[in-house]
């Protein structure tokens, strides 16, 4: 099999595979307790976010680990506006791009059922937001958080962060970032205030998500504080995973340089082909600004499950529809946002460890299994 889903998850990494084994022995003790077991799982906690800390450059007092990448957005995007709603100045505003992923949007629908207005910032049809229009949006009402993703989850388009971030500060806004599809893969954007990240999405185990909160934001908690990580976070932490996290993204990252021109040789490979071998096929998303390892394609008249299902059968790991929305059979916001065709999608996401024959493979089989299906379903193929 040749998996082509690390956009979902990226393999466990050896870093992150030796870091965990260690860690069962070491960092299985409540760090909070004062006994010697308690201070050494304290010490190892510390210096786990002190590593994360220093790939995300930001202070470890400001870094928190949480049990997911969505527990983390959602307690950054609540938790800020939280401490800045007040009723005597009217409601507050979000700012969110149309193109984030769920988590982001069903954070900013909760906050809208509390109160809150929430604008909803379009976005062109190679995904990217428009810089003056989400600047039009933050500078209405009384805005207290801008919500723009780094790099897309499902296409791969990264945004103008920086951009963005100079408007916001400039009204005084924070801006969050979920930076789960882009952390170790391409340089971090400057000036944010907010982050949010997910390690399984750079080589470490399930079950750690990553939250920064600058010190000069406001920001609460928005459920009952617990007496873990600086009372933003409740319950007992996965010490193991957070270490193997740290772990990994260390390597990640000192591997990303090296990464990044080998993974876009291979999707400039897939792009190429796409266009030119398969008929009907659309390629989707900024093919300047985007991460190097992701490739989206629309193919006409073909159900997207079912190439998907064909192309496991054939030893690919692929996925498709909406990256978040899948099990609910919804078809993507964001290609619909985008203006883009819903159906018949794949999300090709290559690993780090992916070789190009591989590639090669897949582009040997994919034209004949979307030749098959089309057949399948009646639909005559148009060369050309």
């Amino acid at each position: 099999m040749a998996y082509f889903d690390a956009a979902s998850a990226e393999p466990v990494s050896p870093a992150a595979r030796e870091a965990l084994l260690a860690a069962l022995d070491d960092g299985w003790a409540d760090p909070v307790r004062l006994h010697r077991e308690g201070r050494r799982a304290s010490l190892l906690l510390d210096q786990a976010r002190e590593r994360v800390a220093g790939v995300l450059r930001c202070r470890a007092d400001e870094l928190a680990f949480t049990s997911s990448g969505t527990e983390a957005v959602q307690l950054a995007v609540l938790g800020a506006v939280s401490a800045r709603q007040s009723a005597s100045r009217g409601p507050a505003h979000v700012v969110v791009s149309a193109v984030e992923h769920s988590s982001v949007l069903n954070a900013a629908a909760q906050a809208e059922l509390t109160g809150s207005q929430v604008t909803i910032a379009g976005v062109g049809a190679d995904g990217r937001v428009d810089v003056a229009g989400f600047t039009d949006a933050i500078r209405r009402g009384r805005t207290v958080l801008a919500c723009l993703q780094s790099a897309n989850h499902e296409v791969g388009t990264m945004q103008p962060v920086e951009e963005i971030a100079a408007e916001c500060n400039a009204a005084g806004v924070p801006l969050f970032i979920d930076a789960a599809a882009s952390v170790g893969r391409v340089a971090l954007p400057a000036d944010w205030s907010m982050l949010a990240a997910s390690g399984h999405k750079w080589g470490g185990p399930p079950g750690v998500g990553v939250m920064v909160i600058r010190k000069s934001v406001r920001w609460r908690p928005p459920i009952p504080a617990g007496n873990r990580e600086g009372r933003r976070v409740p319950g007992f932490p996965n010490l193991p995973a957070i270490m193997s996290a740290a772990a990994a993204l260390e390597a990640f990252e000192a591997e990303r340089d090296e990464a990044d021109i080998a993974l876009r040789l291979l999707t400039g490979q897939i792009r190429d082909h796409l266009m030119t071998k398969v008929p009907d096929c659309v390629v989707h998303g900024d093919q300047a600004y985007t991460l190097p390892h992701i490739v989206s394609f629309s193919c006409l008249y073909i159900d997207g499950e079912a190439l998907v299902m064909e192309l496991d059968k054939a030893g690919f790991s692929v996925s498709s529809g909406s990256a978040c929305a899948t099990d609910t059979q919804q078809p993507s916001h964001v290609l619909a946002a985008m203006g883009a065709i819903t159906h018949g999608n794949v999300r090709v996401s290559l690993a780090r460890n992916t070789k190009g024959e591989s590639v090669t493979n897949f582009l040997g089989v994919l034209p004949g299994i979307t030749s098959r299906l089309r057949g399948s379903t009646g639909r005559a193929e148009q060369a050309g």
